[in-house]
Formats: structure tokens, sequence, C-alpha cells
């Protein structure tokens, strides 16, 4: 089976553990996924990830967060598909709810936040918005 949109299916697979209060959610790795994870950590939405190996099968488990039995993750949402990509200059980058979340940006320095790629003063494609 070939999967048409994988960070969308991230997203979705997120998404679906924190309705169902999952403490672990596991998808199939890619070294993107792996920076959006960490990127995600960093900011404090999510406990942890680690690659983990199955059948010569390497996965990506992902920790999630929980605050006195809610999700740290309200919103998580994709911006550009493959369908329709969105790019933005490091000047017009959008701020997630009046600074209070994040927008996730490949840029060509690396995978990013918003509030990153404003101080380097890159713009790139924004990838997700989570608050």
């Amino acid at each position: 089976m070939s999967l048409n949109d994988p960070i969308g299916d991230m997203i979705a697979r997120i998404k679906n553990a924190q309705l169902r209060h999952h403490k672990k959610v596991i998808l199939p790795t890619s070294k993107f996924k792996t920076k959006i994870a960490e990127v995600l950590k960093s900011e404090g939405y999510i406990i942890n990830y680690q690659l983990i190996t199955e059948k010569n099968k390497i996965n990506l488990e992902i920790d999630l967060k929980y605050n006195s039995g809610n999700p740290v993750i309200n919103s998580i949402q994709r911006i550009s598909k493959p369908g329709r990509r969105i790019f933005s200059s490091a000047e017009s980058l959008p701020k997630i709810n009046n600074g209070l979340g994040i927008a996730i940006i490949s840029t060509p320095k690396g995978v990013m936040t918003d509030i990153d790629a404003r101080k380097q003063k890159v713009g790139g494609e924004i990838i997700c918005k989570v608050f």
C-alpha cells in the first residue's frame, strides 16, 4: 500500500491516539517525521520519541503528553498538503493562536518552529500548526 501523505497520516494518528487517551503512538518512520517529533518534544507537546526496530522495520514511537487528563496538544492541523504546497517568507510567517501555538516550518536550514525561523530570517514550507 502506498501512502500519498505520510505527514498527514502521522498527524491523524496522533489525533486519534489522543482522542482514545493512548500513552503511545507507533508509526512508520522517516527522517522528516523524526525531525517533526524532535520539534514537538523540544516545544513540550510530547514527552519523548524513539526509534524501535521490529522484524527488520524501524518504527517511530511517540510518547504522548497529558495534563490532568487532557492532551497537551489541543489541535494539530496540516497546512501544506501534497496537492497544495503553502510557502511563506520569514516576514510573513503566521502567528498561531496569538503566539500561544507554533507552526512547524521546513526551511533550507532544517525543520523548525515559526519563532526560530523568524529569528534566523528564513522562510519555507508551513507543514502544520500546533496549539
